[in-house]
């Protein structure tokens, strides 16, 4: 079998990419919505890959692997890693699953990060009620999370939030040290949405990038009676370049709560220093942004044997991301915790994409199919209507 073509198209605001073989099977992969321009970027590998036998899935990612980089440049290469194995599921006849390993899980819990709902107001009684609607989504899901800090709109809703410079939008450029009326703010939210929440439903909090390591610290340990699930990106995270393991290592070393990192991190390599220094309790990769789903296996096994845990990342990886997460998840260590549920928006994403379950998650988990590759296919014809202008030929 070999390559014959690489496309990308962008449904929606997700790009979608598609391999073809000379046997007429097509792999297909999907990236972040938030990353609607990087079809070029995808572009620029089909030369390396053209004549490549797509089922020697980490042969063809040596010839493309460092050339990628941090989020969101690590896309493209994760993009065409999942559409590798999709096709050598298919090829084989087997889902992908069995093809990393096999099962260790018959399903995969999923956590909140996608099922939003609009916030009325930003006190923490407004918190508590938005997190009620949560709770009560039809996923059940067993652990939500919410953002804030400056991961929220917190900055620039609390009045003298912090000493640093306030600024709206862009990717969380605020940072700076709380004042005290700051800090307590983000502790009463979080207190009216444990109130909710209880022990019934865990809570997770993704926080930054932003925080200094003062106030990284006074949190933590102010939260430590709420048994939070963890404090996501503190230091660093979302479209940051570095890692800063031996900074978020004092942060972890100080607290009982958990700290967690990673969602921007691409490849193996760059986790090394956090999971070797133990510097966060829990990473959070994802598929489509730290160089695909064996990837991410890989690191889950290193972090295993360090104690380390694993939450994925995935919150904008669509309805094909989510059948990638659901594969790879079925077949990581028992330091899995559950991953970051996805949704299709806009919702005719539902209409185009075959093979998964109604309802998908039940009880905040996944059952894991056993159909080959990923799982799920395009409904060509409900597809067509949506391709941009100049894609017609996507699924020729």
């Amino acid at each position: 079998m070999k390559i014959t073509d690489l496309k990308c198209t962008v449904f929606g605001q997700n790009p979608v990419v598609r391999i073809v073989t000379d046997e007429g099977i097509s792999g297909y992969a999907e990236v972040e919505a938030s990353k609607h321009y990087l079809k070029p970027h995808i572009l620029f590998y089909k030369p390396f890959i053209l004549g490549e036998d797509p089922t020697n899935v980490e042969r063809v990612m040596l010839k493309i692997r460092r050339l990628g980089s941090f989020k969101p440049w690590g896309s493209a290469v994760s993009a065409i890693e999942m559409a590798l194995w999709d096709i050598a599921g298919k090829a084989a006849g087997l889902p992908v699953y069995k093809l990393l390993g096999g099962k260790v899980r018959d399903r995969v819990r999923v956590y909140n990060g996608a099922v939003r709902f609009e916030m009325s107001g930003y006190a923490p009684q407004d918190y508590a009620e938005n997190m009620a609607r949560m709770k009560a989504a039809r996923e059940g899901f067993s652990i939500i999370k919410q953002g804030i800090g400056f991961h929220s709109s917190m900055p620039a809703q609390f009045p003298n939030f912090s000493y640093g410079e306030a600024r709206e939008g862009g990717f969380h450029a605020n940072r700076g040290l709380l004042t005290e009326r700051g800090l307590k703010y983000v502790i009463a939210c979080v207190e009216a949405m444990k109130e909710v929440l209880g022990d019934e439903v865990g809570l997770a909090l993704d926080c930054g990038p932003g925080w200094t390591v003062p106030d990284a610290i006074r949190l933590a340990k102010a939260l430590e009676p709420l048994n939070v699930m963890w404090l996501e990106d503190l230091l660093t995270g979302d479209y940051v370049p570095y890692v800063s393991a031996g900074v978020y290592r004092e942060v972890t070393r100080s607290t009982s709560t958990p700290i967690h990192t990673g969602e921007q991190i691409y490849l193996r390599q760059n986790f090394m220093e956090l999971i070797e220094q133990q510097a966060v309790n829990i990473i959070g990769p994802d598929p489509c942004d730290v160089g695909g789903i064996a990837e991410l296996k890989w690191i889950a096994e290193y972090a295993d044997l360090h104690g380390i845990l694993v939450a994925p990342h995935g919150t904008g990886d669509g309805l094909i991301g989510l059948a990638a997460l659901v594969q790879m998840s079925a077949a990581l260590p028992q330091n899995y915790i559950a991953f970051e549920y996805p949704v299709g928006r806009p919702a005719w994403w539902y209409d185009i994409v075959r093979g998964l379950p109604d309802p998908i998650v039940v009880d905040s988990f996944i059952e894991v199919w056993d159909r080959p590759g990923m799982g799920v296919e395009f409904d060509e014809r409900a597809a067509s209507k949506y391709l941009p202008e100049g894609d017609g030929d996507f699924f020729d």
